[in-house]
Formats: C-alpha cells, structure tokens, sequence
C-alpha cells in the first residue's frame, strides 16, 4: 500500500471505527472523526512533500486488477492537478468538524452518523481525484451522491428532502451519460487492441471527429451539473440553502470542484478534436454563469442562497479559464478551484455562525454586527473580499491568471467577463453593508462573538486566504507541469503573442 492509497483509506477506517461506537456517545463520535481527519491531513501533507513537482505523469501510482475480464483496474496516482484538490479535501474537513461541531446534533439521524457520513464522502473525495481507471472514477463519481443525499436530506434544514431529491436526481441524470460514454469508450479501446479504462492508454486512442464530439458531451454534461455550470445549475441554491454550513463547505467548495476536474482530466485529454469544436460554446455559456450568477446574488435576501450564486459565477471564471486552452487560463482554473475552495469554507463558516446566532438566514435581519461581534464580522468581511477577488487575497491570481489567458484567445469574453468583477464588487460590498455596518438591529444587541474553538476553526482559512494571495508560486510550482502535460495531451499550444505580429 503506497501513501496515496492510505491517504483514501484513512477517512473509511474512520467510519468503520464510528460504525461500532456507541450510539448514544455524541462527543466520542466527534472526537473519532476529528482524530481522522486530521491523521488524513497529516499524511496528505506528507504526500505533498514527497511529491516531485518537476517530474510529469502521474506519481504515487498504484494499480490492482479489479474487473479483469473487462480490464477494469483498483489504478490510483496523482499529478499537481489532483494533488491540489486532494490537499484542499483534507484540508477542509477537519476544518468543517471543529467549526460545525454541535450542527449535527437536530438532525434525523444520530451525530455519529453525520460524521460517518463526512469521513465516507472525504474518502470518496480523494478517491475521485486520485483514479486514474475511467470506470473506477465513474463508480466513485456515483458512490458520493449517497453520504451527499443523507447529509442534505438527514441534517438540513427547511425544505432538506426536496433539495437532496432534486440533487440526487440532477447528479444520476449526468451520471447515465457519463456510463454511456465510458462503454463507448472501451468499445472503441477494445476494436483498437485490449479493451481499456486506462486515461493514459486511453489518451494515445485514435477516435473519429464526430464520435469523439458524442463522447465529449456524455462527460461534459455530467461535470457541467456536478460544477455547477449555466444551464445546469438549479440544484444548487435549494441544496445549499437547505444543508448544514458545513455540507454546504464541502459540497461547494470541493464536491463541485469533480466537475471541473473532469473537463481538464477527460474532455481535454481524451477528446481534444471534440474540445476545440465545442470550446467557443463552453465559453459563452461560463460568460453566461458569471453574469447571471453575480446578477441574482445581488438580488438574494437568503444569506445561504446568496452564498451560493456567487459560486455559479466563480465557476463560470474556472469554466471560463479551462476552456480558455491557454496555459495561463488552465493554470488560473486550477488555482482557482483551490482559492474558491477556501474563500467559500471562510463565507459559509462565518455565515452560518452569524445564522446560528441570530436565528435567521434574512440578510436584512443582520445589521450593526461589527459593533456587537467584530471579530467574526471580520472573518465575514475578509472572505467577502477574497470573493470579489481584492489584490491581496487569494482570488485575484487566479481570476487574474484565467482573464489574461483567455485574453490571449478570445478578447472579446475576457473583457465581458470582467465585468463579472465589477458586480462581485456590487454583491459582496452591499451584503457588507446590510449585514456588518449601519446601526445594530434590534435583536442582534445581545449576540456572542467567536469562541475559542470557533476561532481555531476559521484561523487557518483565513490564514490561506492571505497566503495564497500573496504568494501563490508553491502552489503554481505544482500546478504548471501538469497544465503543460494537458496542453500537449489536447494537441493546443499558446497563441501568439499581438507583439510578436
């Protein structure tokens, strides 16, 4: 067992110690799953460390026979893309125990089955990012909607069962064209030579121009849901309005992050003819997601839901950078998925401690709180900031980064897709204002500011909000060989500089 798969591991063996606690022992199922996920941190981090950033490929690789008769493989290993998403995982659930810990206690099911339920979708996290076998990562792909529907539908809140129903059944939609396209695709394997779900293998396939445009959009569609990306986003405000601050952290700002990942790990690679067909409709509909995203997160009175159109337009800006097929904007994706990881585990663990106290997800219900809590309005302030991508904070490189990339190929969207800044600036600066300034609000006099544990909680990620923005070269050292690896693989180069004409 190499260090990648006892990373996956970790998380599972500390559901299986859960699943034989005592029921009725609420604070010893919390301690168990926090010793977890912090040994699961722990050793991710090691694994960082040993990770050779100038090597390409995939390191940490590790490869079983599962299914032989259809050469289906247990094949795991990671390049600096999946190694940033990995980090981001395990980074941020231990984040989410300690900043939720009393948020699983009004559920439907006990508190030890809500953290069974986090440490099997942390498992399921890292897996996904790490399979380097098509049909393994579609049955991991599948396998996390179930702790994603327990979670939302068991511990949420208003309408929880609609939205986790509505989750559910968008995820399964995209799912069955993804299944369709990864039978095709070891259809095609198999009349090439040994039928395969290996990426690699898989990337050297000779396939049609149409039958690679079918293919592509079985898996694109299936990541546009899961991203989430214009037109296929609704699920998205009812789930994060209806989860717990912490489900929401991990559903937005890592579970989407799937989606994402798979248009650089499978349409690029596997389909590059395909890519370049489609790109200019990809980027009018990211041009669409941050624009309607930014426009109806102004508009919003639900501080959860406004939480999450701001998300559908940042994943419209990662979307937008992907599909860019620039080096720049593929790398700014991908620092992007990171810093928008991070800035939205600051908003909703700010938000939801303020909705905790207050008693109400109304905006207009806040008022005056940085007179009465100022530190956690602080913590509220800063992420709002990092959202709206302040130079400074973590945002700005890659916004930056995915701007000038697409510049370089498409002028036109770039300079629309600024002005998604410009109402970022709008929808953050008024949530501001009605909600940390102006006099205090009757009912808000007596709220308590952080605690100790609430403060450990939100220390680092406010910490990487900082550090990021002002030095996000360990980050991009890592990134940018796998950027130049895909480029390759998906047959596009840079375009030339309009100095150099």
């Amino acid at each position: 067992m190499n260090i990648l798969t006892a990373t996956i591991l970790l998380p599972l063996l500390g559901t299986l110690v859960l699943a034989v606690t005592p029921k009725g022992n609420s604070q010893l199922a919390k301690i168990i799953a926090l010793i977890s996920s912090v040994v699961t941190t722990a050793v991710s981090v090691l694994m960082a460390l040993r990770y050779h950033s100038s090597q390409s490929g995939f390191q940490f690789v590790e490869s079983h026979s599962w299914f032989k008769a259809f050469n289906i493989n247990y094949a795991v290993g990671i390049d600096g893309l999946a190694l940033v998403l990995i980090l981001l995982t395990t980074v941020l659930v231990p984040v989410v125990i300690v900043g939720g810990w009393n948020e699983s206690e009004n559920g439907r099911w006990s508190v030890k089955t809500f953290y069974m339920l986090i440490l099997a979708l942390e498992t399921s996290m890292i897996a996904v990012f790490a399979a380097t076998d098509v049909f393994l990562f579609y049955v991991i792909f599948e396998a996390m909607l179930i702790p994603v529907y327990f979670l939302i539908g068991g511990f949420g809140r208003g309408e929880r069962a609609a939205a986790a129903l509505k989750f559910l059944l968008y995820s399964l939609f995209g799912g069955l064209l993804m299944l369709a396209a990864v039978i095709g695709i070891f259809i095609i394997s198999s009349k090439q030579g040994t039928g395969t779900f290996d990426v690699t293998a898989l990337s050297h396939m000779k396939i049609s121009h149409s039958t690679q445009n079918w293919l592509f959009l079985g898996f694109f569609i299936a990541f546009a849901i899961k991203a989430p990306l214009f037109p296929f986003h609704t699920w998205l405000p009812g789930a994060a309005a209806s989860a717990t601050p912490g489900t929401s952290i991990l559903v937005l700002g890592v579970l989407d992050k799937v989606g994402t990942y798979g248009m650089i790990r499978f349409c690029l690679v596997l389909f590059p003819q395909a890519t370049k067909t489609f790109a200019p409709y990809i980027i009018v509909l990211s041009l669409i997601s941050i624009i309607y995203g930014a426009f109806l997160a102004i508009g919003q009175k639900n501080l959860n839901s406004l939480i999450a159109f701001t998300s559908i337009s940042h994943f419209g800006f990662i979307v937008l950078g992907i599909f860019s097929l620039t080096t720049q904007g593929i790398s700014g994706a991908t620092l992007y998925m990171v810093n928008h990881g991070v800035s939205t585990a600051a908003l909703f663990l700010a938000g939801g401690w303020m909705i905790a106290r207050r008693q109400s997800t109304q905006v207009d219900d806040f008022g005056g709180l940085q007179r009465v809590t100022p530190v956690m309005a602080w913590c509220f302030f800063i992420a709002g900031l990092s959202a709206l991508a302040l130079p400074g904070l973590s945002s700005f490189v890659s916004e930056f980064l995915v701007l000038l990339g697409t510049f370089t190929r498409y002028p036109l969207a770039a300079i629309i897709g600024t002005l998604g800044i410009v109402l970022a600036a709008l929808y953050v600066l008024i949530l501001v204002q009605r909600a940390l300034h102006g006099p205090v609000k009757s009912g808000n006099e007596g709220l308590s500011d952080l605690n100790v544990r609430e403060k450990i909680a939100i220390a680092p990620v406010i910490a990487a909000l900082v550090f990021l923005g002002f030095y996000p070269k360990p980050a991009l050292t890592v990134i940018n060989p796998m950027t130049s690896t895909v480029m390759a693989q998906a047959s596009v180069t840079d375009p030339t500089p309009l100095a150099g004409k």
